[in-house]
C-alpha cells in the first residue's frame, strides 16, 4: 500500500514541478493557434478547454491503463514505482511535446512532424508503419469492447458480431462528422463516467484496506511464486515497458495529440491538456494496477486467465455486481472512444499524406472506405482463433512502443534545431530505442511472444544498448545540421 500511495504522490508532484520545467523549455506564447488560423468547421474548430482535456484523456486512455496494467501487475509491486516515474519523465513529456509541435506547425499530424525533422526517406517508411499500427489499434478497439459487451449480455458468437457491427458503425460516423458534433458532445460525459468508475474502485480499496483487510497488499507465498515465475519468462527489461504502454509511455498518443491541437484556443492550455491528462491516465493505471494486485493475491487461480475475466472479477469484488457492471460499461466506452479517434487520426494522416482536402464530406467518405475495408479483414482474421488475436495484440503492443521511440527521437531533433534543452526527449527516446530493439531481437514464439529474432537476452540487450547509443549520436548530428541551416 505504501508503494501505491508514494506512486500517486509522485504523479502529482511530477505534474506540478517537472511538468512546469518542461513547459518553460517549450515556452508557450500568445501566437494564434491552428483552430483560429485554419478554422474549417470540421477538424479545425475551437472547443472549451475543459472539453479538450476530457477528449484528450479519452483519446489516449484506450484499454491500456486498464487491461494493460491488469497484465502488467504480474511483474510485481515494482510496477507502482515504474508507472509514475516513466509517466512523468517519459509518457507525459512525449504527449506534451507532440501536441506543442503540432500547435506550432499548423496542427500537423505525426507523419508531417516526422518529415520536418527526420527527412523524406524516414518519413515514407514511418508513415506506412504508423498507418498499419493505427489499423491494428482500430481492430483491437473494436474487438475487445465487443467481447466485453457480449459477455455482459448474452455470450453467444452471434451477439459478438452484432456488437462488432454496432461499434464499427459508430466509428465510421464519428470519424466522418465534424469534431464538435459527436466527439465534442459525447466525450465529456464519457470522461466523467470513466473517472467516476475508477475512483469508486479507489475508494473501495481504501475502505477495505482501512477497515476490513489491512493485509491485502502483502504478497501470499503462492502469489510471490507466481510473480517470480512470470518474471523468469518475461524479463522486466524489456517486457514491462511493452506490456504497460498507456500508463507509462505510448506512441499512439502522439497520433491523438494533433486532434486537440486543432481545437485549442491558446498554447497556454497545452500543459494541462497534454501533460496533465497523461498524468491523470497514470493515476487511472495505478488504481487498476492496485485492484489487479489485490485480486491476484486473493485469487491466484486467476493469474493465468484472460484479463477480461480478471477485469470482471475486480469490479465485482470491489463494487458488487450492479455497480461493477456499470464500471465495465465505462471500460467499454474507454476502448470505443480511443478506437474512433484512432480511425479519425488515420483519416487525417492519410489526407495529409495524399493532399486530400477534408472539408467536403464526400472526400472524407471516399478516404475512409478503404480503411474500413482493411479493418474488416483484420477483424475477420483476428477472430479466426485465440492465437490470431494474440498475434494482433502483441504486434499492436510492440509497434506502439516503436512509434513512441520514433516520436521522441524526432522531437529531440526539433528541440536541437531551436537550441532548446533536448535532454527531456533525448534520454527517454534513447531508452525506448533500447527497449524496442532489445524486445524485437529477443522475442519469439519460444519466448511466448510474436515473431522476432529469438536471440538470447544478453545478446539482445547488448544490441539494444548499441542501437540506443547510435540513435542518440545520430539525432545530435542531424539536429546540429538542421540548426546550421
Amino acid at each position: 500500500m505504501l508503494m501505491f500511495l508514494i506512486g500517486i504522490l509522485l504523479l502529482a508532484a511530477g505534474y506540478r514541478w517537472y511538468g512546469k520545467f518542461v513547459e518553460k523549455i517549450l515556452a508557450p506564447t500568445d501566437r494564434p493557434t491552428p483552430a483560429t488560423v485554419k478554422h474549417d468547421g470540421v477538424d479545425f474548430i475551437i472547443l472549451p478547454h475543459w472539453k479538450n482535456m476530457l477528449i484528450q484523456l479519452l483519446n489516449i486512455a484506450g484499454i491500456g491503463p486498464v487491461v494493460g496494467v491488469v497484465l502488467g501487475i504480474k511483474f510485481g509491486s515494482i510496477v507502482f514505482l515504474l508507472i509514475p516515474v516513466g509517466n512523468i519523465i517519459g509518457g507525459a513529456v512525449h504527449d506534451f511535446i507532440a501536441g506543442m509541435a503540432s500547435l506550432r506547425n499548423g496542427g500537423a499530424n505525426l507523419p508531417a512532424l516526422i518529415r520536418m525533422n527526420m527527412g523524406k526517406t524516414f518519413y515514407l517508411g514511418f508513415s506506412v508503419f504508423m498507418c498499419a499500427l493505427l489499423l491494428l489499434v482500430v481492430a483491437v478497439f473494436i474487438n475487445v469492447p465487443a467481447a466485453l459487451c457480449n459477455n455482459l449480455v448474452s455470450g453467444s458468437r452471434g451477439g459478438f458480431w452484432f456488437f462488432v457491427a454496432g461499434i464499427f458503425l459508430y466509428y465510421i460516423v464519428a470519424t466522418i462528422f465534424p469534431v464538435d458534433k459527436i466527439i465534442g458532445k459525447l466525450y465529456p460525459l464519457f470522461g466523467l463516467m470513466l473517472l467516476a468508475g475508477t475512483f469508486a474502485i479507489l475508494l473501495s480499496i481504501l475502505f477495505q484496506y482501512s477497515f476490513h483487510d489491512p493485509d491485502m497488499f502483502i504478497e501470499s507465498k503462492e502469489f510471490h511464486e507466481l510473480i517470480n515465475g512470470f518474471n523468469r519468462d518475461n524479463p522486466i527489461l524489456p517486457c514491462l515497458f511493452v506490456t504497460i504502454a498507456c500508463g507509462i509511455l505510448s506512441g499512439f498518443h502522439a497520433t491523438q495529440s494533433p486532434i486537440i491541437a486543432r481545437t485549442m484556443a491558446s498554447e497556454h492550455q497545452a500543459r494541462p491538456a497534454f501533460y496533465g491528462m497523461m498524468v491523470v491516465e497514470g493515476v487511472i493505471a495505478m488504481i487498476w494496477a492496485a485492484a489487479g494486485y489485490v485480486i491476484y493475491n486473493h485469487f491466484p487461480a486467476l493469474f493465468n486467465t484472460n484479463p477480461n475475466s480478471v477485469l470482471a472479477e475486480i469490479t465485482k469484488y470491489f463494487l458488487g455486481n450492479y455497480v461493477g457492471s456499470i464500471t465495465i460499461l465505462a471500460v467499454i466506452i474507454l476502448a470505443i472512444t480511443s478506437g474512433d479517434t484512432a480511425l479519425r487520426s488515420l483519416r487525417l494522416s492519410c489526407a495529409e499524406i495524399f493532399h486530400i482536402e477534408q472539408r467536403p464530406i464526400r472526400n472524407r467518405i471516399v478516404l475512409s472506405l478503404p480503411l474500413i475495408a482493411i479493418v474488416t479483414v483484420l477483424l475477420w482474421w483476428s477472430n479466426k482463433d485465440a492465437k490470431s488475436f494474440g498475434y494482433l495484440w502483441n504486434y499492436f503492443a510492440w509497434g506502439n512502443q516503436v512509434l513512441a521511440a520514433c516520436t521522441l527521437n524526432a522531437m529531440s531533433i526539433w528541440l536541437i534545431r531551436q537550441k532548446k534543452a533536448c535532454r527531456i526527449t533525448l534520454i527517454p527516446g534513447m531508452f525506448m530505442t533500447y527497449i524496442v530493439t532489445t524486445y524485437i531481437f529477443w522475442v519469439s514464439p519460444e519466448h511466448h511472444g510474436p515473431y522476432g529474432f529469438g536471440l538470447p537476452l544478453t545478446t539482445a540487450t547488448a544490441i539494444g544498448i548499441v542501437a540506443a547509443a547510435a540513435a542518440g549520436l545520430a539525432l545530435w548530428i542531424i539536429g546540429k545540421r538542421h540548426q546550421e541551416k
